[in-house]
């Protein structure tokens, strides 16, 4: 459990595994998310034989009626983003994604296209006060 009083902390989404061709949602983020208003999606990828690889962001303040999340980023990663709040990834990389938030529920999940032969991909997420 973490420390209401710090202004950020550190959660395991998805610990590294294999990407299947549907989204699977990793570790949801519900408790004390109301206190931080930024949230930072860090994904390591390693695509193998993936065409590419998705992560999409999704927030809710009943944890029954979901939307997506827009994303963004700095200026040098030119990945696609396919839909607002999805995230294509076309390469084996480290990739942050900054998000603002105001939710009382926040699910993260991740799918790959194509063949999913040594792919793998860890999610974690960081929650600050800025």
């Amino acid at each position: 459990m973490a420390d209401a009083t710090r202004d950020y902390r550190v959660t395991s989404i998805r610990a590294a595994a294999v990407l299947t061709t549907s989204y699977v949602v990793g570790t949801r983020l519900t408790n004390d998310i109301w206190r931080y208003n930024q949230l930072i999606v860090l994904v390591q990828l390693t695509l193998g034989s993936l065409s590419s690889a998705e992560v999409r962001v999704e927030a809710s303040l009943d944890d029954s009626t979901w939307f997506k999340l827009p994303l963004t980023f700095p200026q040098t990663q030119t990945q696609l983003i396919v839909n607002p709040g999805e995230y294509t990834m076309t390469s084996s990389d480290n990739y942050a994604i900054a998000i603002p938030i105001a939710y009382n529920f926040i699910r993260i999940s991740a799918k790959g296209t194509g063949t999913v032969t040594d792919s793998t991909m860890t999610i974690d997420a960081i929650l600050a006060k800025i």
